[in-house]
């Protein structure tokens, strides 16, 4: 799996202060896309167990809420089980952070997957450029996208 950007101070994808990985690769190719650039597999960097170490210590710094996985698309099928192994290190590493992931797909079609084991929030549903959110500060760009709490914060 490649990866186009890591934001280590990312206030705008989820709540709090997070750290935010942007995946590449995505096949829905949504009209309107903010992120057209991470549509190629290939496009960035590879994911390696030096950058995934790297995440890991970012999210346990004490002002980090947690880590959100943004696209490309996490749930393509060349991404999921990358991503998986990435949160299942970062939950036993990181213990009381959050994960948010967008993906274009329907939560109904993951639901069962072991990845959601690890998601705390998911925004899920494709990009509807004639749907987009005028008002900041959502965490979604189109109203058709939900906010989905997986495993509730305590």
């Amino acid at each position: 799996m490649n990866y186009m950007q890591l934001r280590e101070f990312d206030t705008t994808n989820g709540p709090g202060v997070r750290v935010s990985l942007f995946v590449s690769g995505c096949t829905l190719h949504c009209k309107g896309c903010f992120n057209e650039d991470s549509w190629d597999f290939k496009a960035g960097h590879p994911m390696t167990e030096e950058v995934e170490a790297r995440i890991v210590e970012l999210v346990n710094r004490p002002y980090i809420s947690g880590l959100s996985v943004l696209g490309g698309d996490p749930f393509e099928k060349e991404n999921i089980e990358p991503v998986m192994r990435l949160l299942q290190r970062v939950k036993a590493a990181c213990p009381g952070k959050t994960v948010w992931v967008w993906t274009g797909r329907k939560y109904e079609h993951f639901e069962d997957h072991p990845v959601m084991q690890y998601i705390d929030t998911l925004v899920d549903g494709p990009y509807i450029e004639k749907l987009k959110v005028k008002e900041q500060g959502q965490y979604f760009g189109s109203t058709n996208q939900r906010v989905i709490t997986i495993h509730p914060v305590k």
